[in-house]
């Protein structure tokens, strides 16, 4: 399948995946445990299929839909925030769980570096009634976040999602999303879903995890013996695209000073896929992807700015 090129008509990106709440503090130095940490705390909309969806239409897709799974607690805000955003979201409102919520704990040196407190909630409780084959209509990609592999009702979702994309011959990709779940869910049960992808977005750690290799070159050249195109991101140093077991294109990063790198690799993501969509090379669309990985990094939150805003 060409990873490259859609029709005229079908050009939509569809986003199976997260929308959660993110409560960012942060905070100078390491945490001062049994006490008082000073932290500028905000709380704003997030959540990695959520953001994905975001910055694609930020980077140009004129047609984004996301489904996710919200709770009753926060629906209509996220629902607003998404619309605002220039998405289309279709928002499975759960009877009995709350919205998810992380805390990102960001470490205002240097690198931004950021740590991530997870409350799933109603995200992972995605379930193949909430699939239906209709939402492929128009589309031209599909895009799974890697969060829906960590739950039983979630993975048969992204299954059922797969299959019917595959039928119709809508390309699929799928971002890793979390080494630490990566090592939970089994790096066997991953690789057998990721044998039905066209596209694979793993972080450079993520990589080097799947594959056992050290360095992210040749894992990016292994994986992509599995799924056609592999792109692995790897924050300052750039992306790394390997396609059908060749070596590696390397595309240097955007120059930035990071404030909070929550989301940057969503970032990438969202604009590599606008960039596919709208016929650039995957090499193409990954400087796009690391151009908006700039931009996110240089921003408090995981989502872009608002259409027609100062930033």
């Amino acid at each position: 399948m060409d990873q490259g090129v859609t029709t005229d008509r079908d050009r939509a990106l569809l986003v199976v995946g997260d929308v959660v709440t993110d409560v960012i503090a942060r905070h100078r130095g390491p945490l001062a445990a049994g006490t008082d940490t000073a932290a500028a705390i905000r709380t704003l909309p997030g959540g990695a299929g959520a953001n994905v969806a975001c910055w694609a239409a930020y980077a140009g897709c004129a047609d984004v839909r996301l489904l996710a799974r919200v709770g009753e607690d926060a629906s209509a805000w996220h629902e607003r925030e998404l619309v605002a955003a220039g998405v289309r979201p279709r928002l499975v409102v759960d009877p009995t769980a709350a919205t998810g919520t992380v805390i990102c704990l960001v470490d205002t040196g240097a690198a931004a570096e950021r740590t991530f407190l997870t409350d799933s909630g109603s995200s992972l409780r995605l379930e193949p009634a909430d699939w239906s084959d209709a939402l492929l209509d128009g589309v031209g990609r599909l895009h799974l976040s890697g969060y829906l592999l960590f739950t039983e009702p979630s993975r048969e979702l992204a299954r059922t999602a797969l299959a019917a994309a595959r039928a119709r011959g809508v390309p699929v990709s799928l971002d890793p999303a979390s080494a630490g779940f990566l090592v939970r869910l089994g790096l066997d049960r991953f690789l057998a879903f990721a044998e039905g992808l066209d596209v694979l977005l793993p972080s450079r750690d993520e990589a080097c995890l799947l594959t056992g290799l050290p360095d992210p070159a040749d894992a990016a050249a292994k994986l992509s013996r599995l799924a056609p195109l592999v792109v692995v991101k790897a924050g300052a140093d750039g992306a790394l695209v390997a396609r059908s077991g060749g070596a590696p294109a390397r595309i240097p990063a955007t120059p930035a000073v990071p404030r909070d790198t929550t989301g940057a690799g969503d970032a990438f993501t969202g604009a590599f896929l606008a960039g596919l969509l709208a016929g650039a090379d995957p090499e193409e669309a990954a400087a796009r992807g690391c151009r908006a990985g700039a931009e996110a990094v240089e921003r408090v939150g995981a989502r872009p700015p608002r259409p027609g805003s100062d930033g």
